[in-house]
């Protein structure tokens, strides 16, 4: 399924870059300020809250919201960042963070299979303050150049691994801000143990985001307490029955157990 999508998107930016040269989009660019780590940084605890319209694996999660709805409900019940799905095979599009951005003020994540620099410029156009770069679809070589690129255009990286391969060559890069998947890539399945077993490797200033699998303030108390500076959920929100519930149960998960932590 992964090879699927990367192939449907070499096509896709293919044609993007036939309706619309590279120059044409630096020529538009603004920088930006780093405000995603920034953010994470000036918190305790942090929630990525994904609006996630669909899946290839599962089809439709949410039909009662559009991506800008999910936003405002994430946003205003303590979300410290947004990650906006734009890939075509999630029901995304790069038009779904510019509207994102027109009504909210918290940073946001574009949620793409970058296998090309044309899509780091895409993004920032769109007015993304970070980048997901995935290290399973990507070279080391390309993950450098890509982490440079996006410094210089002013945005964030958050690069996810899979494996402790993958960790360990990401380490490699200088890369700060790493998101551990807790999904297995060839069955899909998830399972947040893959967090922990992964946590003892990770080097200690690098800030470590969770990803895949969480679905209770549980979950989210317990990755607090290993170290993990934040979560990144889309699938446990979007098809919660009280989404606003569901995203204070999450960002509280973390809080309290951080409290719990200061009171020992």
């Amino acid at each position: 399924m992964l090879n699927k999508i990367v192939a449907q998107t070499r096509q896709a930016v293919a044609v993007s870059r036939q309706v619309r040269s590279l120059e044409d989009i630096r020529g538009n660019l603004v920088p930006g300020s780093f405000a995603f780590s920034a953010a994470i940084r000036q918190c305790d605890w942090t929630l990525i809250a994904e609006c996630k319209l669909a899946s290839p694996a599962k089809g439709t999660l949410c039909s009662v919201y559009s991506v800008p709805e999910l936003a405002a409900i994430f946003a205003a019940n303590g979300a410290t960042a947004l990650s906006v799905h734009t890939n075509a095979c999630f029901r995304g599009s790069m038009n779904d963070i510019a509207k994102v951005k027109a009504i909210v003020t918290l940073p946001v994540l574009c949620k793409e299979f970058i296998i090309d620099a044309y899509q780091l410029y895409a993004a920032r156009e769109a007015g993304a303050d970070a980048v997901l770069l995935i290290a399973a679809i990507l070279s080391d070589a390309e993950l450098k150049q890509f982490l440079q690129i996006a410094h210089d255009l002013g945005m964030d990286c958050l690069v996810e691994v899979h494996t402790l391969e993958e960790l360990i060559r990401v380490q490699r890069t200088g890369a700060g801000l790493i998101g551990i998947n807790n999904r297995d890539l060839q069955t899909f399945t998830t399972n947040i143990q893959q967090t922990f077993n992964l946590l003892p490797y990770c080097e200690p200033d690098r800030l470590i985001v969770s990803e895949s699998g969480i679905k209770a303030g549980q979950d989210a108390a317990r990755l607090k307490s290993a170290g993990v500076c934040g979560i990144l959920v889309g699938e446990g929100l979007v098809t919660a029955h009280d989404i606003a519930a569901k995203t204070r149960e999450l960002v509280l998960g973390g809080i309290q157990q951080e409290r719990r932590c200061q009171n020992v």
